[in-house]
């Protein structure tokens, strides 16, 4: 999985996704977080949803919940570097798609629940998901 804790930027996939968005132009950002976003949203309930969308959807989640009221900063060095813009409007799409992460016939999911960190990933997960559908 080449990842080494259960932050949302302590994997291979989050901390390159991080780097794209610092490698896109800064009116290229939002558009990017927002196509991450929905590539895991739009994963229908009976289809699998694989890792490689789910890790860069929840890094990307991340990022929208640390603009959010109760959101907690990312501080870690594998983020995105390079500022970006308000995140506000893509709230309810990164909280579908955190919903999808966590939800049956999801890959990171199952890989996590394969691990004796299952319990403190999932709670992270819920956390971010609470702070985005908190109104």
């Amino acid at each position: 999985m080449g990842a080494w804790d259960i932050g949302h930027f302590d994997n291979d996939t989050a901390a390159d996704f991080g780097g794209e968005l610092d490698d896109a132009a800064p009116e290229q950002r939002a558009e990017l977080l927002r196509a991450t976003l929905a590539e895991a949203a739009e994963v229908t309930a009976d289809d699998y949803l694989d890792s490689d969308v789910a890790v860069p959807a929840l890094a990307a989640a991340a990022l929208v919940a640390s603009h959010c009221s109760g959101g907690e900063p990312v501080t870690t060095a594998y983020g995105p570097k390079q500022p970006l813009p308000p995140l506000a409007e893509l709230r309810p799409l990164a909280a579908a798609a955190v919903r999808r992460v966590l939800a049956e016939e999801s890959e990171l999911a199952e890989l996590w629940d394969e691990t004796e960190l299952s319990a403190d990933w999932r709670a992270a997960v819920a956390r971010l998901h609470a702070v985005l559908r908190a109104e």
